[in-house]
């Protein structure tokens, strides 16, 4: 598998993570993390949880299952609804991120901000149709008065 991480939009298959004690708060984070992953059209392949936060990360069952199921290929990604289920500082973190992509996927935090773009990906968050980009190139722009 290669060692590039497929980041920005598209149908990447990732996995959702969450680490939290109640039913609740998993569903909760869970929600996020999905929510996150359908902004940039990634397609959610699977959900792992544990319920202890205080066990080390590697001997968590749900982060053995996931990080399985990315070293066989099944997910490209990882989605965390915050750092702290997996990490206890942004430091940790990021040291776990590089760990995730020698296995040739990539880590994400479920972030509130605007979905990373693709390279020509408009800054508005939709995809012009078609339609659109023909109307801003030709004579006939007037029929489409919301893409020019």
């Amino acid at each position: 598998m290669p060692n590039t991480p497929l980041v920005g939009l598209g149908h990447v298959p990732v996995a959702v993570y969450s680490c939290a004690t109640s039913t609740h708060a998993v569903r909760e984070t869970e929600r996020r993390a999905r929510h996150y992953a359908d902004a940039r059209h990634w397609h959610v392949a699977g959900a792992w949880t544990d319920r202890d936060p205080s066990a080390p990360l590697g001997s968590r069952l749900g982060w053995q299952a996931m990080t399985g199921a990315l070293s066989s290929g099944l997910v490209r990604g990882v989605v965390v609804a915050t750092i702290s289920h997996v990490a206890l500082d942004a430091a940790q973190f990021a040291a776990l991120g590089v760990l995730v992509r020698d296995r040739g996927g990539f880590l994400v935090e479920a972030t509130t901000g605007p979905p990373h773009r693709s390279p020509g990906q408009p800054q508005s968050g939709h995809r012009p149709t078609l339609f659109e980009g023909a109307a801003r190139r030709s004579s006939y722009g007037h029929l489409a008065p919301e893409a020019s």
